[in-house]
């Protein structure tokens, strides 16, 4: 690694430690608008949308970022920081039946109605019709993520860890969709 590197590194772990809170928002936030820039560009659009880029740099920094801090930091209250096997599949299954679905959920009614600025009516109809396709799909995935991080990620990473597969994930989703559409075309 680089001293460059290296240095950007450890000055990173030094503001985790002293602002985990704040440290992890701005991480989920600018990952969340490095995934859409890179799934704008893979979409086709010429011109990069600033606005949709912020509104999902928002919703990484104002909810995915501290949303993941307090939710491990309640997993490790709940489980007493335990990490066997039976404690990370509990872990595991206690995400993916709460936070999971509610996350899913709410991430589509921010995308329709503030990203999209789609009326509640449309937004309401197109959650109906998608959201059962959508969580079904996460739970396909997600509880591979979760197990890793849960067994591996020490509590103070998690955040970090979940913010980077999400945005790759993301990157997966949208190349998905255009792969769809165009052999619907």
């Amino acid at each position: 690694m680089s001293d460059i590197a290296k240095d950007a590194w450890r000055k990173y772990l030094i503001q985790l430690q002293a602002h985990p809170l704040r440290t992890k928002a701005i991480t989920a936030g600018v990952l969340a608008g490095c995934s859409d820039v890179i799934a704008q560009k893979i979409s086709g659009i010429k011109k990069l949308q600033l606005r949709r880029l912020l509104l999902i740099a928002l919703y990484g920094f104002a909810y995915g970022g501290p949303f993941g801090h307090f939710l491990h930091k309640l997993m490790d209250i709940i489980f007493k920081g335990k990490k066997d096997k039976t404690t990370v599949a509990k872990k595991v299954l206690l995400e993916q039946i709460t936070s999971s679905p509610w996350n899913n959920m709410f991430f589509m009614m921010y995308y329709g109605l503030v990203v999209e600025g789609r009326p509640w009516g449309l937004v309401k109809g197109k959650v109906r019709k998608d959201y059962p396709t959508v969580q079904l799909t996460a739970w396909k995935f997600w509880p591979i993520v979760g197990w890793i991080n849960y067994q591996y990620m020490p509590l103070q990473f998690r955040v970090l860890f979940h913010s980077f597969v999400a945005s790759c994930w993301a990157i997966f989703l949208n190349l998905k969709a255009r792969s769809v559409a165009v052999k619907a075309a």
